[in-house]
């Protein structure tokens, strides 16, 4: 009898495509992260350069009523209150006739009762002028202290209702006026104190011609 063939068959597995290695480790990169926003500065948050913000009130229209001081030495400590929807401001009591200056208590209380009968509309806050622009304001201001009987003691503390304005520290200001009083000894002298370090400020005299 004749041997029947046998016929193998091989069963070989359907070959997979595989991605190239460089597709498949480069072809799904993160997605890049958009740093987050800085959120303008609002009169909620302003903290202006020379002064610290003490309190916030709301006046009826929302406007920010601000107490406020330039202070910044080991003596007793004096605020100031300035609303930024009207353009009320105020750093002494004049109802007083010694001590007019605003402590903490005081200066909360005023600010709270302007800002509960105020409805100006916010104004925004004060944009921070250049350094020429402020001394030139320096300049206008000890010029026009300058009387004709005698010279005029300068003191920082007269400044503090445009501190908003000016935002600059009691350095910087202090530093400008040593300049100008350097450069322009006819306007501005200074006097330094035998005990301290204090520098005092005055106004030149005016010429009598």
């Amino acid at each position: 009898m004749a041997a029947t063939a046998t016929t193998r068959h091989t069963h070989r597995p359907t070959p997979t495509r595989s991605r190239p290695m460089a597709l498949t480790l480069f072809s799904r990169r993160p997605a890049l992260v958009e740093p987050p926003a800085v959120a303008p500065e609002t009169a909620e948050t302003w903290k202006p350069g020379g002064v610290t913000i003490a309190q916030r009130y709301y006046n009826q229209a929302h406007a920010v009523v601000l107490v406020f001081t330039a202070d910044d030495g080991p003596s007793v400590t004096y605020y100031s209150v300035a609303c930024l929807g009207c353009h009320y401001a105020t750093r002494w009591n004049a109802a007083r006739t010694y001590n007019t200056r605003y402590g903490l208590a005081d200066a909360a209380k005023v600010a709270n009762e302007h800002a509960t009968t105020c409805r100006a509309l916010p104004r925004g806050i004060p944009a921070r002028p250049d350094d020429d622009t402020v001394r030139k304001r320096l300049h206008a201001w000890v010029s026009g202290a300058r009387t004709r009987d005698k010279d005029v003691e300068l003191r920082l503390s007269c400044l503090d209702l445009s501190r908003l304005t000016v935002q600059r520290t009691n350095d910087w200001i202090q530093a400008e006026l040593q300049q100008l009083a350097a450069d322009q000894p006819e306007i501005l002298r200074t006097e330094r104190s035998q005990y301290s370090d204090y520098v005092s400020y005055y106004a030149r005299q005016l010429p009598e011609n």
